[in-house]
């Protein structure tokens, strides 16, 4: 077992194996691109495109309940199912993760090490697409203690005990990319004023797995994200910083997290907010 405050949220590639045939649970696969799924995936894994299916086109995060069931719906998903997510991209299991907990689903899980791992240890793939009858789900309402808004995080600009924690990339933290492309336009590029600065990758292993409990509490409080404090975590629209909240939540058991979803996306492009490079 996993030694993190909350070791259940995660299972390693052996339980996956052995629960493959498993009709209550299901596999989702999460990335930008169907490309690599199709290519090879694991077998009866359904794909998730983070771009059409989690967010809106303006890149907002699409907390829609309709929305919600009508995808958990038609990849055979109840409210009763266990849940595996994982993804080509570091993070991106605990984004399905922090977006079904928005929603109250209880079962669900991030496969620890994601595709590299599985694919390292030579464990099966397939091009064959994963297709599951409907079945109905029920949404709850969302649970906006797992999300923090762009006027609290303004409100906290400056506050001891409140940790602003930019886990985008030092390219996208200095300004010099916005989102993946040098700013244009009206675009702004920077930071949150006051922003401590820890890319979301430093916490995996280079086999993709998480660093052990020590080594992730280390890294966060050697830049003062200590777990007496409220820490917001931001990226460009929410993803890694959905992977940072779940990375201090349940592996650290940090009891003041909350994910700023709207992240650059938003902060960058609200008139009056405040902006560092």
């Amino acid at each position: 077992m996993f030694q993190y405050a909350h070791p259940e949220v995660l299972v390693d590639t052996q339980w996956l194996m052995e629960h493959l045939a498993d009709s209550n649970v299901r596999v989702i696969e999460l990335d930008m691109s169907p490309d690599l799924y199709k290519d090879a995936h694991i077998p009866g894994a359904v794909f998730w495109n983070i771009l059409t299916d989690l967010l809106k086109p303006d890149l907002s995060m699409n907390l829609d309940s309709i929305a919600i069931e009508k995808l958990l719906s038609r990849s055979g998903i109840s409210n009763d199912t266990t849940v595996v997510a994982y993804g080509s991209y570091p993070g991106t299991g605990a984004l399905v993760f922090w977006f079904l907990k928005v929603f109250g689903h209880d079962n669900v899980h991030v496969l620890n090490g994601g595709h590299q791992k599985w694919v390292a240890e030579g464990r099966p793939l397939t091009s064959e697409l994963s297709s599951f009858d409907s079945v109905p789900y029920h949404a709850k309402d969302v649970d906006t203690s797992l999300r923090v808004f762009h006027e609290e995080v303004q409100a906290s600009l400056g506050r001891n005990d409140c940790v602003l924690l930019d886990v985008r990339t030092v390219q996208e933290y200095n300004g010099e990319v916005f989102m993946m492309e040098p700013p244009s336009g009206k675009e702004r590029g920077g930071h949150i004023p006051g922003a401590v600065h820890i890319e979301h990758i430093q916490t995996l292993n280079e086999d993709g797995t998480f660093k052990s409990f020590e080594e992730l509490q280390a890294l966060y409080h050697s830049k003062g994200v200590t777990h007496d404090k409220e820490v917001f975590p931001y990226c460009a629209i929410g993803g890694r910083s959905a992977y940072v909240w779940f990375v201090l939540k349940y592996l650290l058991g940090y009891p003041k997290v909350r994910n700023y979803d709207g992240s650059w996306n938003e902060w960058s492009r609200l008139p009056n907010s405040m902006i560092e490079v």
